[in-house]
């Protein structure tokens, strides 16, 4: 928590940060743990699974979505929750934060999240725009927050800097995706090789 944040450790603020990192660990096949399976389907080293696996986090629709939560969150915070959810939606077509594909219903891994939140830093003024943001979003239908607006909201109760969320998400990654690693190494090598079709125009 140190290197993340300026303030004092909690007890409950550990026990946070260990929940966002268990719920983040593993999340099915998405895009780096499929990328990282793929390199282990190579036999490459752990060192170049998780490579692999950061390689795809680093694009802008995989690890960085929290950073632009924390964004719709300071433009709230200067212009209110209307106007934030107003340029959200001009910037990128969409809510930062929220909805899930997976989970049509709401995102399990995000209410979890809050209540460790809650519990550390319940109260916190940081918080009162998050919840204005999440209740603007209801009045427009949007679909519930996701992890990524959880993870956001730790990271502004927490007092850490706009990245550090992509930071605990890539940490917690690694775990899961050496994981996987482990598991790849005990299949037939090479087994993700997609045949391509060319169709000539």
């Amino acid at each position: 928590m140190a290197r993340l944040s300026p303030r004092r450790a909690s007890p409950a603020a550990v026990q946070a940060i260990n929940g966002a990192l268990i719920l983040l660990a593993d999340h099915e096949l998405a895009a780096s743990t499929l990328a990282a399976r793929v390199a282990a389907s190579t036999r490459a080293g752990t060192h170049g699974v998780v490579a692999a696996g950061l390689g795809a986090v680093s694009g802008r629709l995989h690890g960085g979505e929290s950073m632009r939560v924390r964004r719709l969150l300071a433009i709230a915070d200067a212009e209110g929750a209307a106007a934030a959810v107003d340029a959200a939606l001009e910037r990128y077509g969409r809510l930062p934060g929220f909805g899930q594909v997976i989970y049509p219903d709401g995102d399990p891994r995000a209410p979890l999240l809050r209540a460790l939140v809650d519990e550390a830093w319940g109260g916190a003024a940081a918080l009162r725009v998050v919840d204005e943001v999440a209740a603007e979003a209801r009045r427009r239908n949007a679909a519930p927050p996701n992890i990524d607006f959880a993870l956001a909201t730790l990271g502004r109760a927490a007092g850490m800097a706009d990245d550090a969320a992509e930071a605990i998400f890539a940490v917690a990654r690694i775990a899961g995706w050496l994981a996987h690693a482990l598991e790849e190494y005990g299949e037939r090598p090479l087994r993700f090789r997609p045949k391509a079709t060319y169709i000539g125009r």
